[in-house]
């Protein structure tokens, strides 16, 4: 259950990352795709891991991969 509250903090957050920060101020053009792409794989990289530990019965590290994104964001 923690996982999936975590995976979905992670998800919004995410979202409102390249969404509200990115497009809405215009800070993601072409000048700087490569800084945002990097970003976003990194966002995608803790949210396919901590899926992958969830799937394989590792809840404990699957939360703590999860929470590496969700706790900054909710502060």
């Amino acid at each position: 259950m923690a996982c999936r509250i975590l995976m979905g903090i992670d998800v919004v957050v995410s979202l409102v990352f390249f969404v509200v920060v990115g497009l809405a101020d215009g800070s993601v053009s072409s000048f700087d795709v490569a800084l945002w792409l990097a970003a976003l794989g990194t966002l995608a990289g803790a949210l396919l891991g901590g899926a992958k530990l969830h799937a394989a019965g590792k809840r404990a590290a699957a939360a703590c991969v999860l929470a590496i994104v969700a706790l900054p964001g909710l502060a």
